[in-house]
């Protein structure tokens, strides 16, 4: 019999980045990316435990910026062409290495690996989001929902309309592709405030996820810590991140992902290979970029790019095994320990960017295969469960007022509201509030009635954290901005229009056309609660 429970949870989440309007842009081939190196090789993992008789059991969100783009046939033709590109790529590196009897096992590798993600892609008819799906429906994997666009709910709280529709919209978004409203929520950034329990318990949400001290430093603060869930006053219950095992796989100082047997993320055949070979394969203006094929591993510390070692998949793969072996064994006397403590079974939330495994840590879903399979076959200490089935089966858990939280730096908003993106907020209450205002008229006719989802449509959109998380990281940054500028020019634009009764119907179809997500949409949502 086990004594405790592990929690595996992923939170697989994209910023909605769609653009027709241009024939290539860039960031699009950040869903192209995650689809090859991490969506597919997770279902990949999947699969060969069910076939294997491994009864596996992981909570994984799904947002509905990812969701849409898995789903939108443009972006499902776009990546065809990437793949195909990718793929042809690994077949010139074939023949290009013939002399060189590393570099070609690498290639043969990753020609093997592309061909592998073509024979998925067309087996699932490329609906990804039904492949994940059908283990939700086996009961292996437990889908759980976000904010609509991944908005930052504590520097919304102002305006509660506005954060339901970001709540609201995201439940009917999840029922439309799933078939059943979600039990869990990942709150976007795990950013909590006072009160937000209430709106997610009038959503029908059962629990969500926030970082460890908004649970540790709970009112009265929990017996358990983050051992166990809380409830709070509504019947909403709410789960804490475990800093123990998350440091063993998110630290860049003692986290699995810095091993010298693993890939380098950082060295790319876009950048390294001789310009006119390689000009097919990057991008259309000429300028280099990421191939996805990288043939050197991490090394050592300290180490320059150029000073990096071959890459070899084999013994990567061993590394993973035996990481997977090491997290299971310090779970297993982690339980132990607090099942002395507590005198009842732990609970261990583990929850990551599902993006770590297989994007930035390539040799990822191997670990998640091995840990499932240690798990089941090489311990009995604790099981893998589901939040739900957790839910179910300890239905009495103590009653307590979580703390204000987040993750990311220092824990308490900072990462999301700094002098690098604290511009973006007065514009985006001030459309907050004029959208509040909209949501109370009644459309004169249908070109009103689309002006105004397509309202909601912007804010939402500008409201995602990912932009403010981009002005902060340093990254990608005047992509960040332009879209955050863009939207809020559209919102602007349709907020004037139909306050003057004036709507330009070429124009809206245009946009309505680029920021297509959530078509069933309804501005009333905005409506005062």
């Amino acid at each position: 019999m086990s004594i405790g429970y592990l929690a595996l949870v992923l939170h697989a989440h994209l910023p909605f980045v769609r653009h027709p309007e241009s024939d290539y842009v860039l960031e699009e081939e950040w869903l192209f990316e995650a689809i090859i190196e991490t969506y597919i090789p997770l279902l990949h993992v999947f699969e060969g435990l069910k076939q294997d008789g491994v009864d596996f059991k992981i909570t994984m969100s799904m947002t509905p910026p990812l969701v849409s783009m898995l789903r939108d046939p443009l972006l499902q033709d776009r990546f065809g062409h990437y793949l195909a590109q990718l793929q042809e790529l690994t077949e010139r590196e074939i023949d290009h290495n013939a002399q060189n009897g590393h570099l070609r096992y690498l290639a043969e590798f990753y020609a093997a690996e592309s061909s592998k993600v073509r024979q998925t892609w067309e087996r699932y008819q490329r609906d990804l989001v039904g492949a994940f799906k059908q283990f939700q429906d086996s009961n292996n994997l437990e889908i759980i929902t976000c904010g609509a666009t991944h908005g930052y709910f504590p520097l919304m709280k102002m305006y509660p309309q506005a954060v339901w529709a970001q709540i609201q919209v995201a439940c009917e978004h999840y029922e439309e592709n799933f078939g059943r409203p979600p039990v869990g929520m990942w709150l976007p950034e795990c950013a909590y405030y006072d009160g937000l329990e209430r709106l997610i318990a009038d959503a029908g949400i059962r629990y969500f996820l926030t970082d460890g001290h908004g649970v540790l430093y709970a009112r009265p603060r929990p017996r358990f810590g983050t051992y166990s869930p809380i409830f709070t006053e509504t019947g909403v219950a709410v789960f804490g991140r475990d800093q123990e095992s998350s440091q063993q796989v998110w630290s860049s100082e003692v986290g699995y992902p810095g091993a010298p047997e693993y890939r380098e993320f950082y060295r790319d055949l876009g950048w390294d290979a001789e310009y006119e070979y390689i000009k097919p394969y990057v991008m259309p203006n000429g300028q280099r970029k990421n191939t996805g094929i990288k043939y050197h591993k991490i090394t050592g510390k300290g180490l320059s790019l150029s000073e990096k070692n071959l890459y070899d998949p084999y013994w990567a793969k061993e590394k993973a095994a035996e990481h997977a072996g090491d997290f299971m064994r310090n779970r297993v006397q982690q339980v132990e320990h607090l099942h002395n403590i507590m005198q009842r079974p732990p609970l261990i939330v583990s929850p990551y960017d599902a993006e770590l495994f297989g994007h930035w840590w390539y040799e990822g879903p191997w670990f998640i295969d091995y840990l499932f399979r240690k798990t089941w076959f090489d311990q009995s200490t604790f099981e893998m469960t589901h939040l739900a089935d957790y839910l179910q089966k300890h239905p009495t858990q103590q009653v307590c007022r979580p703390a204000q939280s987040s993750w990311g730096f220092r824990g308490f908003h900072e990462f999301w509201l700094n002098e690098t993106n604290s511009w973006i907020y007065p514009h985006l209450h001030k459309a907050a509030e004029r959208m509040i205002e909209l949501a109370k008229r009644e459309p004169m006719d249908e070109l009103e009635w689309r002006s105004l989802n397509q309202a909601a449509r912007e804010l939402l959109l500008a409201q995602s954290s990912d932009w403010a998380f981009i002005m902060r990281t340093g990254t990608m940054v005047p992509y960040a901005v332009r879209r955050t500028r863009s939207h809020l020019q559209r919102f602007n634009k349709l907020w004037e229009d139909i306050m003057q009764e004036k709507i330009d119907s070429g124009w809206l179809e245009k946009v309505e056309a680029i920021d297509n997500i959530f078509p069933s949409i309804n501005y009333r949502t905005y409506r005062s609660l």
